[in-house]
């Protein structure tokens, strides 16, 4: 908190807030009548480890992982990519610990990719830690787009195949882990997203965000039961059990702040229970203005992952408002996949929904834009990004700007006065009651 500063028509007071932007935040003055709404602030458990620990050995509905493994089996563990900011480097060695009756050539650790691109060996180094890439296991990044690494094993009741990992359905044994938050159209993140999207084939995935799902209203932040890409999810992780789960909460500085383990359901519902009431917020009517960001570093690694970012601000700002992103992009737009071709095919966030959801169209990344044009379509969005070009926001139908508190303070004078800031961006999710 700062005093007075000088603004145009006099003395302003001003209150300097902290918002989560690449690895080191990044610093702003807003008006001090702002409402900051931040996910309930929980500190690390005292033993992330002892916590691991105990959970894995006293799961939910099944039997301990030591127990549960056999000598001679095979196991595959699924876990996140540089993508999100779940603490592989502390989880993975304890359960690798839990499976040391195994020799390391046993144990396969997919990396969970769904359409991103693979990561390479300094990042799993970031993600894993040198201890568990240089314990001996087999490391794979899933690609979706190679059909000859995908197997079909049936379809949904909605008909969407299903596509898996062709070395993860070969594993004798299956552990998923993941960190759980609300996501913005899947309900909540973790648990069975560890195997579609995260391990299937580009086929599923297509229908798993096809235009139709992405526009079902349940199809939200924290909606996981009547959501149909959740029950999508859900039914595929039923046809191909994993064996064994592990979900974690965090917060802001990425410490684990509760631990569940064992059956996957009874895990992610536990894990869901906890960051909805820690992470969505209620509020009373929508604001002219909201200032978010896409909870920092890696989240915001790309403007394709800063769509979540504008979502969660959308859920309470008033049509015709603004909202002001700030996004560091280290990973540029980035350069994979069409999200990036998409925005540029139309002149306006209008004519992409009239394509996207128009009879037949199915393009990769379709889902990321249509949710970007769904956003804009209701209020105009401004974007701070340090490796982004001002051309390059513009081809995304966004308004570049290089200083949000002025940005702010000229949008007041336009929009009205009413600010919300999500400094944790979509770690926090607010909705209007």
């Amino acid at each position: 908190m700062r005093g007075p500063s000088e603004r145009r028509g006099g003395l302003t007071p001003t209150v300097e807030i902290q918002l989560a932007y690449g690895k080191n935040g990044l610093y702003v003055d807003l008006p001090e009548n702002v409402v900051v709404i931040e996910p309930d602030y929980l500190p690390a458990l005292p033993d992330e480890t002892g916590a691991l620990k105990t959970a894995i050995r006293n799961p939910l509905s099944c039997e301990p992982l030591m127990r549960s493994v056999k000598k001679g089996q095979t196991v595959g563990i699924s876990v996140c990519d540089i993508t999100r900011p779940m603490p592989n480097n502390r989880v993975i060695p304890v359960i690798l610990n839990e499976l040391s009756h195994l020799p390391p050539e046993d144990i396969t650790i997919f990396i969970a990719t769904g359409t991103h691109r693979s990561n390479d060996n300094s990042e799993l180094e970031s993600m894993l830690g040198t201890e568990v890439v240089n314990y001996g296991c087999r490391i794979i990044n899933h690609d979706a787009f190679d059909t000859k690494k995908v197997d079909l094993v049936g379809q949904t009741t909605k008909g969407i195949p299903i596509l898996i990992n062709k070395n993860w359905l070969e594993c004798d044994f299956k552990i998923t882990t993941g960190f759980v938050e609300p996501h913005f159209f899947a309900g909540f993140s973790g648990g069975p997203k560890m195997i579609a999207p995260g391990l299937a084939g580009f086929e599923t995935i297509m229908n798993l965000h096809n235009a139709e799902m992405i526009a079902n209203p349940n199809s939200r932040w924290g909606v996981t039961e009547g959501n149909p890409i959740h029950d999508s999810i859900r039914e595929i992780a039923e046809k191909i059990p994993s064996d064994f789960s592990l979900d974690v909460t965090i917060n802001k500085q990425h410490g684990i702040t509760s631990v569940y383990a064992g059956n996957m359901f009874d895990v992610h519902r536990a894990a869901c229970r906890f960051a909805k009431g820690t992470a969505m917020k209620k509020v009373d009517k929508p604001f002219d203005l909201v200032v978010t960001t896409n909870s920092g570093y890696p989240l915001d690694m790309n403007l394709y992952q800063t769509v979540k970012g504008m979502s969660a601000a959308s859920q309470i700002v008033r049509n015709g408002g603004g909202i002001i992103c700030a996004s560091e992009c280290s990973d540029g737009i980035p350069n994979h996949g069409l999200y990036k071709e998409l925005l540029s095919s139309r002149s306006s966030p209008r004519d992409l929904l009239n394509l996207i959801e128009s009879p037949g169209h199915d393009r990769h990344d379709q889902w990321q834009v249509q949710i970007q044009a769904q956003i804009q379509i209701k209020s105009d969005v401004y974007l701070k990004s340090d490796n982004l070009t001002p051309n390059q926001i513009r081809a995304a139908h966004l308004q570049p700007i290089d200083d949000i508190s002025e940005t702010v303070r000229m949008l007041a004078e336009n929009k009205g006065n009413t600010i919300c800031v999500l400094p944790e961006g979509p770690q926090t999710i607010p909705y209007i009651s």
